[in-house]
């Protein structure tokens, strides 16, 4: 699977999150209520000062590798947090990714897509913050963007 390096400066984030691993049985009940709630209980819409109209899907705080337990945040990019902030609110760290770049129907690309990057060992990710990036809200065909951190 091919990816580019790229360095990205910090991203404060607002969102909602959960706590979860690969092998739960209830982990796609959990990542996929998060969305669900971020779009029908009308989040996206309530978040104030988006940087743009993308979202993203983080993945943070491992307690190891991709095998234990993590934080998920659906979020989008914010210019500034308000004091009344309601939500999960975090940052992207700035550093070194992997880009690798996705289209196709969500989310079985997506999934396809992480298997790839799992079984990939000359990867040398640092499992500190991942994330996906949603280009477009085309419900159909979607371009993402995964974004996977990299060791120093």
């Amino acid at each position: 699977m091919e990816y580019e390096i790229v360095l990205l400066k910090e991203k404060t984030i607002v969102g909602i999150a959960g706590r979860t691993n690969n092998q739960s049985p209830d982990m796609g009940k959990i990542i996929g209520g998060l969305w669900c709630r971020f779009y029908g209980d009308g989040i996206y819409d309530s978040i104030d000062g988006k940087i743009n109209g993308k979202v993203l899907g983080i993945y943070t705080d491992y307690e190891g590798n991709e095998q234990d337990d993590y934080t998920v945040i659906v979020a989008c990019e914010v210019s500034e947090v308000t004091e009344s902030e309601q939500f999960t609110v975090g940052k992207i760290p700035a550093g070194r990714y992997a880009k690798f770049a996705v289209e196709g129907e969500e989310p079985a690309e997506v999934a396809k897509a992480w298997q790839k990057i799992w079984d990939m060992d000359d990867l040398p990710r640092s499992f500190i913050c991942d994330f996906e990036e949603y280009q477009s809200s085309d419900m159909g065909r979607k371009k993402i963007h995964l974004y996977i951190g990299l060791r120093e």
